[in-house]
């Protein structure tokens, strides 16, 4: 798979969807990363080398413009001293440098649309690196969750069905047990001193209700035994 082609499946690759499917997500994003990593790595090795391509070709350019820039003041001596068949011959390798320079124009307009297309794929090959980054961090903080959520609920499980969980029932159900006995500590003994006087005041306020009630059907029987109430005496 050539350099380009990967770089095209990585750009247009649907992360998201390719998490959705994965078995394992971490273990894809690691090796996206890897993929990504040197993919970017080959680019920038490319782009470097059209770099150093189009600085060559330029050094190359310059030379050939020199060189004929030469010829075509040799042709023009040559002429001047009446020696046509020299002037011919400049006149021949000046052409000949000027196709070459024209040549090296070409190839360094080339050179420049490779860099430009090579830096446009760093830039958007390392938004995708970043993003799959993201991604990486995110399920690794999941991962993390889903451990101590997964181990929690084992722990759970262990609880509710150990025998430490039917101890601390019977150990909750021994303090219900002992605070009931003192609930039942003080039931049935006497009151407080203040109470037991209090129920003697009382007692002493039903006796002198007694006694009035006493007092009133004695002086009721005697009214009703007097004078008034015994047999008249005869006349003679």
């Amino acid at each position: 798979m050539s350099i380009f082609t990967r770089f095209r499946d990585i750009v247009s690759s649907n992360i998201n969807a390719m998490l959705d499917r994965a078995e394992d997500p971490e273990k894809l994003v690691r090796l996206m990363i890897q993929e990504m990593e040197d993919t970017l790595v080959e680019i920038k090795a490319s782009c470097a080398g059209a770099i150093a391509t189009k600085k060559k070709t330029e050094r190359q350019l310059e030379e050939a413009q020199r060189r004929c820039d030469l010829w075509d003041q040799r042709s023009k001596l040559a002429v001047d001293k009446g020696r046509e068949d020299l002037a011919r011959e400049a006149l021949l390798e000046k052409r000949r440098y000027t196709e070459r320079t024209t040549q090296l124009e070409d190839e360094i307009v080339r050179c420049d649309g490779l860099i430009s297309q090579y830096q446009d794929d760093i830039v958007q090959l390392e938004e995708k690196l970043a993003g799959v980054r993201e991604k990486q961090r995110v399920l690794v903080q999941r991962h993390i969750h889903a451990q101590n959520k997964k181990r929690a609920q084992q722990d759970i499980r262990r609880v509710d069905t150990s025998d430490a969980f039917v101890r601390f029932e019977r150990f909750e159900n021994r303090i219900e047990r002992m605070e009931a006995e003192a609930d039942l500590v003080n039931f049935g003994r006497k009151g407080s001193v203040d109470q037991q006087f209090s129920l003697l005041e009382g007692d002493e306020e039903i006796e002198k209700e007694l006694e009035k009630l006493k007092a009133a059907s004695q002086n009721k029987s005697k009214d009703s035994s007097g004078p008034a109430g015994g047999k008249e005496k005869k006349t003679e």
